[in-house]
């Protein structure tokens, strides 16, 4: 690793799992400062490393940001269908919030829900990997946020770091959870994975603009974003719509963001800001989101505030940050 590299590596080593796991402050860990930096641990190369590497091996690869989405959704289905299992697990950690996310749109043969899937990977593909890539990658000069952090002994290290973190985490559920899915939900599972990594290497990046317009400002993209984003919120507040017509709706905004985001990015203009803005947006929403969230366990209700305001203040201040960064650069 060279030593240009190691900060934005760092940095998204450590912001990668704070937006998986933190953010939203749903667990035991939300407001306990001992227990969120212990958790770390493993999150920190459970996420961060697997973020880590996804960015190296897209910018490796010459690749770009359809690539790093593929891969992330390739993510999204390995850790709750391979790792903790908690796409098929009925009982995931008696979360009480999940079975009503689970039973309406439950597929027997399958044994997954599909809003609760989705749920799954699309929050491992926003707040996991493509967010906190975006905000990193900000903060660097034009030509680095395009090539690689990691030398080849930073990249073996940080493999064996994300393996070992998640044979932990299966180990660990292994033993604590009266659940193992069966061959077949795990051979299928990874049989999705490896068509998601192969197609995220068979697309290439248009080189340019193919599109002569301009393209939106960075507030219209923020803005529209985080409309979009917030339904997810609303839905799941609204445990009546999370059935199959909530699943319409939550997967149709998600193709809408996506295919707005893909067209506006093949407009003259389309720069750093404006995947900034995107990303920064998803978090507002999810910090947002955190406020009104109850939280596993017996958290107090100063802790909870504390914690997601603490959460929801940092959020602000990296993307202030991060977006003069992008705007000088």
């Amino acid at each position: 690793m060279s030593l240009k590299g190691l900060p934005p590596a760092l940095g998204l080593l450590l912001l990668a799992p704070a937006c998986a796991e933190y953010l939203s402050g749903y667990d035991t860990s939300t407001g306990d400062v001992t227990e969120l930096l212990g958790g770390l641990f493993v999150f920190v190369p459970l996420y961060g490393a697997a973020a880590l590497l996804i960015r190296e091996g897209a910018r490796r690869a010459g690749r770009g940001w359809p690539t790093m989405f593929l891969l992330a959704a390739a993510f999204g289905v390995l850790q709750p269908g391979l790792i903790d299992q908690a796409m098929f697990n009925p009982s995931y950690r008696d979360i009480p919030f999940l079975a009503p996310m689970l039973e309406p749109t439950y597929i027997p043969q399958l044994g997954i829900g599909a809003y609760l899937s989705l749920h799954w990977v699309a929050g491992h593909v926003v707040f996991s990997v493509c967010a906190p890539i975006a905000v990193v990658e900000s903060f660097m000069r034009p030509e680095r946020r395009t090539t690689p952090w990691l030398g080849r002994p930073g990249t073996v290290v940080t493999a064996v770091a994300f393996a070992g973190a998640a044979w932990f985490v299966v180990r660990w559920h292994l033993e604590t959870e009266d659940f193992v899915p069966s061959t077949g939900q795990l051979a299928g599972a990874g049989a999705v994975v490896l068509a998601l990594v192969a197609v995220a290497f068979a697309v290439r990046t248009r080189p340019g603009p193919a599109d002569p317009r301009p393209a939106p400002g960075p507030w219209a993209v923020g803005g529209v974003t985080l409309v979009l984003m917030s339904i997810s919120q609303v839905l799941e507040w609204t445990t009546s719509l999370v059935g199959w017509t909530g699943f319409a709706v939550y997967a149709g905004r998600l193709a809408v963001l996506a295919v707005l985001l893909v067209l506006w990015s093949r407009r003259t203009g389309w720069g750093q800001t404006h995947r900034l803005a995107a990303a920064g947006a998803a978090l507002l929403v999810q910090a947002a989101g955190a406020f009104v969230t109850q939280p596993l366990g017996d958290v107090s209700a100063a802790a909870k505030l504390g914690h997601n305001t603490a959460f929801a203040l940092g959020v602000v201040v990296l993307i202030i940050l991060a977006g003069k960064k992008a705007e000088l650069r």
